[in-house]
């Protein structure tokens, strides 16, 4: 699977917490991450991400873009709701194109836990099926 990680300035050092704790679960799979969380994800765990621009600098945006093809089946997106964020709009497009596709996306740790316990548990499995299909439309029927 293809899992997204982009965590806001105060998050962070959660995020590094969450792979720190989930390590052997996320190496498993192909990791993409904005410029900064994805740094420091590399440079705490050695797990291999490759990183976009930072999320002010269309890091956001360049996930949403694999989003909208289909390339990417998880976000794990530990937003910081109580900062005003100069990006908010690709913030809100990214989380509306998580739901147009049906991709799961946690926007805080205790969704982003069930979701990765749910991934090893091969619960999101399902999206498997739209790798194979290859039938973007089936999503908005």
């Amino acid at each position: 699977m293809k899992i997204a990680l982009i965590a806001h300035d105060r998050k962070k050092d959660l995020m590094i917490q969450l792979c720190t704790a989930y390590q052997a679960i996320l190496e498993k799979h192909q990791l993409f991450a904005t410029g900064t969380t994805g740094l420091r994800i590399k440079e705490a765990t050695g797990l291999d991400v490759h990183r976009f621009k930072s999320g002010p600098l269309g890091g956001d945006q360049q996930i949403g873009a694999l989003v909208s093809e289909n390339e990417i089946d998880i976000v794990i997106f530990l937003r910081d709701p109580l900062a005003a964020m100069p990006h908010e709009p690709d913030v809100t497009a990214l989380i509306r194109l998580s739901d147009v596709y049906e991709i799961p996306l946690a926007t805080n740790i205790g969704t982003a836990e069930v979701l990765l316990r749910g991934l090893d548990a091969g619960h999101v499995d399902w999206r498997e099926f739209y790798h194979v299909d290859g039938d973007h439309s089936l999503l908005l029927d």
